[in-house]
Order: C-alpha cells, then structure tokens, then sequence
C-alpha cells in the first residue's frame, strides 16, 4: 500500500516553488477555477482507488491551467518525489491527485531525463575535446614549437 500524502507536505513544496496558497473551502474547490481574482492552488485530503490517502490540487484563477502546469512541474521534481494524477475520478479538470512516488516511478523518471539529456553530453564532451586540442597546439605554438607541425 502506498504511502500517505498529507496536504500540508505538499502546500509547503508548492509555497516554496512560488505558488499562492488560495486556501479555499471544499465547497469552493469543487465549484471551479473561475471567480478568483488571483492565481494560486488549494488543497484538500481525499482518498484514492486503493483506499490511500492524497491530496487533490487544484488550480485557480484567471491563467489556471498556468498555474496547474506549473504546480504539476513543481511536484515532479526529482527532489519532492510526488506523482501528479490528471486523470482520476472524482477530481476536476482544474484539479490532479497528489501522492507520493514509488521506487520504480522515480527509477522511470530518471532513466528518461538521462536518455534526454544523452545528446547533449555527447556533444558537450566533443566541444570540450575539441577545446582541449585547441588549448594544446596553441601552448605548442606560444613554446616556439609550431615549426613541427
């Protein structure tokens, strides 16, 4: 069985990330993201399929789906290690569920994150090559040495 999730976990990972907590009611979360003057987040404890407790977040404001995006980024991050559930029921649009990850998601997550960013270093790892070859033959060339190439 998964691990709890407590909301005031989540809403200092989110507060520290920038967010705004809106600290809204049950009954003004569930009625939807529209009819707030500001962006930010609220949070509330429900319980998943499995019977585990987690948090619904939900996002508000005139640019919600901004602030949603931005909430489920901050959750994911390798550091809070949280999975970000979009698709549950009882949950909204303007809402995800919030639980804690498992071994094998964090295990996932950091074999595609190498896999992007592969390319990369192979290049960075070939300029540098490249750099150093060039830091050579000038050292090579400020010695009085260039007469041997």
């Amino acid at each position: 069985m998964p691990r709890t999730t407590r909301s005031h976990t989540i809403r200092g990972h989110l507060v520290a990330g920038g967010l705004v907590d809106l600290g809204l009611a049950e009954a003004e979360q569930k009625s939807g993201p529209d009819g707030h003057d500001a962006d930010g987040f609220s949070l509330r404890q429900t319980y998943d399929a499995a019977g585990t407790l987690v948090v619904a977040a939900g996002a508000y404001g005139p640019n919600w789906l901004r602030t949603l995006s931005e909430l489920s980024g901050r959750l994911e991050q390798p550091f809070v290690k949280c999975t970000v559930i979009s698709e549950a029921p009882g949950i909204g649009d303007h809402e995800v569920l919030v639980r804690w990850a498992t071994s094998e998601e964090l295990q996932e997550r950091k074999r595609v994150a190498e896999e992007r960013q592969a390319p990369l270093k192979a290049r960075l790892r070939e300029q540098q090559s490249v750099q150093r070859a060039e830091e050579q033959r000038q050292e090579l060339e400020d010695a009085g040495q260039s007469g041997l190439f």
